[in-house]
């Protein structure tokens, strides 16, 4: 009784204008690669999922969208939390996962295990939304392409170790391939395929 009376709370108070400002947000984001943003996220998913990614999964996970979570969310509370506040059913497979929520990047699998899209159809390729510890303070990652006047640079803290080689295949495989969210509390930056990791100027 307790976990079912605690999945029907923490989500959004309006859920229609909530997740509208939430998808503003987003799409905002996703327009300019790169950039930090802060977004109102006014949900309390259950821990240990940050309240930007509680949000962000509110706005975009529905009954058409399978999702995977990785071993730190893989739990019946938050499961019973997203079932009630999206309708959405989780799955043990990787490739089979219109978004993957992620809390613990640095030891996630690899990028390829997604669902990547096929040529005719790109858009059914995973989106990651991917628990950060931070998006400053880490080694800078400088990026070109749609969106980005030049060029932008940021220093998310928490990603994989080796995110630049596996970043690079993704921009390799476009069309397909993967769409990124980076969350750290109320912040978000994306990195749609179409950004290109390049060296940063010295």
């Amino acid at each position: 009784m307790l976990a079912e009376a605690n999945a029907l709370e923490g989500g959004f108070s309006n859920p229609v204008l909530d997740a509208q400002s939430v998808f503003r947000a987003l799409m905002d984001a996703m327009a300019r690669p790169g950039s930090v943003a802060r977004m109102d996220a006014r949900v309390t998913p259950p821990a240990p999922l940050d309240r930007a990614a509680g949000a962000i999964a509110c706005t975009l996970i529905d009954a058409d969208t399978p999702y995977w979570l990785d071993g730190p969310l893989d739990g019946e509370a938050l499961r019973s939390w997203l079932a009630f506040h999206t309708g959405a059913r989780s799955t043990a497979s990787m490739s089979e996962a219109a978004f993957a929520l992620v809390a613990d990047p640095s030891s996630m699998p690899p990028f390829e295990r997604f669902a990547q899209g096929l040529q005719e159809y790109p858009d059914r390729s995973a989106t990651l939304v991917l628990q950060l510890e931070g998006l400053d303070g880490g080694a800078p990652l400088t990026f070109r392409g749609p969106g980005i006047k030049d060029r932008v640079t940021i220093a998310p803290r928490g990603l994989p170790v080796d995110f630049a080689e596996q970043w690079h295949a993704n921009h390799k495989r476009f069309p397909c391939g993967l769409d990124l969210i980076l969350t750290a509390g109320n912040a978000l930056a994306c990195l749609p395929r179409s950004a290109r990791l390049v060296p940063a100027e010295g």
